[in-house]
């Protein structure tokens, strides 16, 4: 199972990788939407985590672009992010996002949610 995680903090981003990796996914790290396509050239994942505000391109028009792809119309994405608005978080639904977290969050939350979604 691969996940990419897609956030412009490096901490961040380290700091999932962490959880994910304690749980013996593989993970691959990516600074915002426009790297993460770049990696979809010469990889594929089966799960995404993304964070809502980036620069270049954000989680929103990332997760628009990965469900114009057909393998990638029914994988599961987290928006993992500290927007908690829910004008938001119903954009991030109408884009494709299967789930919201709220930063900070709490590893257990993140490992519930990501068992809740791939089993």
């Amino acid at each position: 199972m691969k996940f990419l995680v897609v956030d412009d903090s490096v901490t961040m981003r380290k700091i999932v990788a962490l959880v994910l990796r304690a749980e013996k996914y593989d993970v691959v790290e990516a600074e915002n939407g426009k790297d993460a396509l770049e990696k979809l050239k010469t990889d594929h994942f089966n799960c995404f985590i993304v964070d809502y505000n980036m620069p270049e391109m954000n989680g929103i028009a990332f997760i628009k672009a990965l469900r114009q792809m057909p393998e990638y119309q029914k994988t599961p994405i987290i928006m993992l992010t500290t927007e908690s608005e829910q004008d938001k978080q119903e954009e991030g639904r109408q884009a494709g996002a299967n789930r919201w977290i709220v930063k900070p969050f709490k590893n257990e939350v993140l490992q519930a949610t990501i068992r809740e979604l791939i089993g």
